[in-house]
């Protein structure tokens, strides 16, 4: 593949209305949030699409859902030109995803005086994972759970909420959202290590055909190269996410 940077040229492959239309998923709040000042969705997944359209010379549009099931079907039905996502074989369809720009641990959360103490006891019968609904980990574990039931809810708050009610023995998600509702309020703990790691990358609609993909791959290789990704997880004040290494 020729390396080539997005220009305006470009403009029309990515954005044929002539604003850059991102898709941004605000169920994921590493990487997006509401800003608390102005309630617009903030984040490193924002300063890339907004880098993004600067280059193509077009406005950029931000569509935020508060999951990530709606945020790819958004892309893959056309009513959003790019996307965040975390990459799964049961995302390709209708999608083209460039490389890795962000990597971020799954991780399981338990009530304090749960028996289980690591990740290869969680698989068992009798034990119930709530996961946010169309999540990457959801389709992870949908994949892998073998003994274990997976329920699945409207959202990671949801899922923990469940866990706290009773309802499931074990809660997934990523890392740092656990981590954070264990500092919240006691009662929970980490399981230590991760079960999974969430690749996020960039995606656009599979009719906008391979040089799309390929140039998008390339912005997002520049993106990772010259340190803008680690300056934005730096800005953000986003830990325990590291900068996917070159694709």
């Amino acid at each position: 593949m020729t390396q080539q940077s997005a220009s305006p040229t470009h403009a029309p492959t990515f954005a044929p209305g002539g604003t850059l239309r991102a898709s941004i998923n605000l169920g994921n709040p590493i990487l997006a949030h509401r800003d608390p000042a102005s309630g617009e969705p903030a984040g490193v997944s924002v300063d890339l699409a907004r880098e993004f359209g600067r280059r193509l010379g077009v406005p950029v549009e931000l569509v935020a859902f508060e999951r990530a099931a709606l945020s790819v079907e958004a892309v893959r039905d056309g009513r959003a030109d790019v996307g965040f996502f975390a990459v799964d074989p049961a995302r390709g369809e209708g999608l083209r995803f460039t490389a890795s720009y962000v990597l971020i641990e799954g991780a399981y959360l338990v009530p304090e005086a749960s028996p289980i103490s690591g990740n290869g006891q969680v698989d068992r019968e009798g034990t119930r994972i709530s996961v946010g609904a169309g999540s990457a980990y959801d389709l992870f574990l949908t994949r892998e759970i073998r003994r274990a039931e997976v329920v699945r809810l409207e959202g990671a708050p949801r899922a923990l909420a469940a866990l706290r009610a009773g309802e499931v023995e074990v809660a997934a998600g990523i890392r740092q959202l656990l981590e954070a509702e264990a500092a919240r309020a006691g009662g929970v703990r980490v399981l230590p290590g991760r079960f999974m790691v969430i690749r996020q990358a960039m995606g656009v609609p599979a009719g906008r055909g391979t040089a799309a993909q390929e140039l998008l791959a390339s912005f997002v290789e520049e993106m990772k190269a010259d340190g803008f990704v680690a300056d934005a997880l730096k800005r953000h004040g986003v830990e325990g996410a590291i900068v996917a290494p070159a694709g």
